[in-house]
């Protein structure tokens, strides 16, 4: 059997990706449909206007950070596809970190490999970064936020979850989680944290998960509530984020609060998508929504993060996984570039996973697959044919929820749940626990 070391698996996706970059540029200039993604065009046109002195918001249906618009600078100096490199560079950098991030939890070599070749070779990613989305950049920032808490660095995990959340606001939900295992006996001054390792035969209930599951008791954690790590990382990430949102607010003024930041808490998008909501809004779009019907959208959505949060925060990367295929499926605007948030937290989990892939793995991935094409078939009557499709395709939209919740409850059934660092109960939390 022929082994592949990591060395070579990044070289030859980023082969692959150099080689799909540019049969993108050829696609663009000979057929119909393009190849490079419209988010793209918007962020190239931004970075234009930034580049002879005006505000990037002078082009319509760019809602992000001026950051990112920054970034794309040099397309108007250079070439149009430069910035495609950026995130091919992130893309292998993703790769690199879940190598990494595996590595310091003792995972073996050849698992290690097939993790990070999930990644890599995954058509969802190599797609959606050779087309010129920047989400490879949010997910090379999330690992790395991972791999400075498991190093011990809190001040650098939270500064750079203030610049992310700062650059793309959906990493908020990671927030009580974070806060949750920055726990006195994970951080203590001086030393690394303990990690859990990985074992081969732990059983599913190898741990004592009722200390994890009820993380708000009061009597056991009411002390730990404002700790060191917690109050640091706090300061520091809301510093970060107020920093670069008040410097962006005095350059662009209301123009940018309102398209980068409240845009996405309020949006309401007519235009179909795979989310259950987008029937709703078509048909009653050309009323004004108050801020109240524009919020309860949230509430079935926040119900799902707080009940993941409890019960596996502990497990970080599980967390985040579980966290994000919850928040993408209840979300009210859902397109393909959103699944990358959780593709790249899937090779993360999958050495903790008893489920095997034939037969229950590729039944999940059939399931999800299947939803989304049948999907797919009537957005293509809709979009191409002209067809009134809507309800047909909004039924697609619940049968795709259904296929997101299933998948997420057969692998969360499938997971060994194991927490990253091993908790040193002190004397006073065992005297309390007996008490109780």
């Amino acid at each position: 059997m022929v082994s592949i070391d990591l060395r070579s698996l990044l070289l030859f996706s980023a082969v692959l990706r150099v080689v799909l970059i540019i049969y993108g540029e050829w696609q663009d200039s000979h057929m119909e449909v393009r190849y490079t993604d419209v988010d793209y065009i918007v962020f190239s046109d931004a970075a234009s206007l930034m580049a002879s002195g005006k505000s990037p918001y002078e082009r319509s249906t760019y809602r992000y950070s001026p950051l990112l618009a920054f970034l794309l600078i040099p397309n108007s100096y250079i070439h149009c596809t430069w910035n495609s490199y950026d995130y091919l560079i992130a893309d292998l950098l993703v790769g690199y970190f879940i190598y990494s991030l595996l590595k310091l939890r003792c995972v073996p070599e050849n698992l290690r490999i097939v993790s990070v070749a999930v990644w890599l070779f995954n058509p969802f990613t190599f797609t959606i970064g050779t087309r010129g989305n920047c989400e490879p950049i949010v997910c090379a920032i999330v690992m790395w936020i991972i791999l400075s808490l498991m190093n011990g660095k809190v001040m650098q995990a939270a500064f750079w979850y203030g610049f992310l959340v700062h650059f793309r606001i959906y990493p908020i939900i990671y927030a009580l989680p974070i806060l949750l295992v920055l726990d006195p006996s994970n951080f203590r001054p001086g030393s690394r944290p303990s990690l859990q390792e990985w074992f081969q035969h732990k059983p599913l209930q190898s741990v004592d998960a009722s200390r994890f599951i009820h993380p708000f008791n009061p009597l056991l954690h009411f002390k730990s509530l404002l700790t060191k790590e917690k109050i640091i990382f706090g300061l520091i990430s809301g510093t970060v984020f107020f920093f670069w949102t008040g410097l962006f607010f005095y350059l662009y003024g209301w123009e940018f609060l309102n398209e980068a930041l409240l845009y996405h808490l309020t949006r309401t998008d007519p235009r179909h998508n795979f989310s259950i909501y987008f029937y709703h809004v078509y048909l009653h779009h050309e009323f004004e929504f108050s801020g109240l019907e524009k919020l309860i959208s949230f509430l079935p959505q926040m119900a799902v993060q707080l009940f993941l949060i409890l019960y596996f925060a502990q497990d970080l990367p599980f967390c985040f996984f579980a966290q994000t295929v919850a928040f993408v499926a209840f979300n009210k605007v859902i397109t393909a570039q959103y699944f990358v948030w959780f593709f790249c937290l899937l090779p993360l989990i999958l050495p903790w996973s008893t489920m095997k892939l034939k037969w229950e793995g590729f039944s999940c991935i059939v399931v999800w697959m299947g939803a989304q094409i049948h999907w797919l078939m009537w957005g293509y009557l809709l979009e191409f044919k002209g067809k009134n499709v809507f309800i047909p395709l909004w039924v697609a939209s619940l049968l795709f929820l259904a296929a997101n919740t299933w998948v997420l409850v057969k692998i969360i059934q499938r997971h060994r749940f194991s927490p990253l660092f091993k908790l040193v109960e002190s004397k006073s939390s065992k005297n309390t626990r007996k008490r109780l």
